[in-house]
């Protein structure tokens, strides 16, 4: 794992206890695409499958991971505002999140308007995989504060 992805790894564990409590692990970032995992053991329901929370909180956390890893500025905070959850199909094994970097003319606008309001937000969309399936999809309005 790279610096810059067990960094992060490291702040989520240490600022969001949950994700130590679930097993989210940044599995890794092309500077494209980021993939967040967890075990299916800590998260499961009574029926051995995914616990909608548990996807929910991975859905969530991944979008956020990704927008700190865009925004570059350690001293911001991010919140999810509002998000949206459509559940697929059951996931029965590791839970698998991916998002994909927003395009650079989205990034640049939030950038801009971060830089001169310190305050910018920014919709991510990340998805949920299992057995080269989508189970989870997620779309996330997230916001960056200074």
């Amino acid at each position: 794992m790279n610096d810059l992805l067990h960094d992060t790894e490291r702040f989520l564990h240490e600022q969001i206890p949950l994700t130590q409590a679930m097993g989210v692990a940044l599995e890794s970032y092309d500077g494209e695409q980021l993939v967040v995992t967890a075990p299916l053991e800590p998260n499961h329901n009574h029926l051995g499958t995914a616990f909608g929370g548990s996807l929910s909180a991975l859905a969530t956390l991944t979008g956020y991971a990704m927008l700190w890893l865009q925004l570059g500025d350690r001293n911001a905070h991010i919140v999810v505002r509002e998000s949206t959850i459509r559940y697929k199909r059951p996931v029965r094994g590791t839970l698998r999140a991916i998002c994909q970097r927003p395009d650079e003319a989205m990034l640049a606008e939030f950038r801009a308007t971060f830089t001169a309001s310190g305050k910018a937000r920014i919709k991510l969309q990340v998805c949920i995989e299992h057995a080269d399936q989508i189970c989870v999809e997620f779309e996330g309005d997230f916001v960056a504060l200074r």
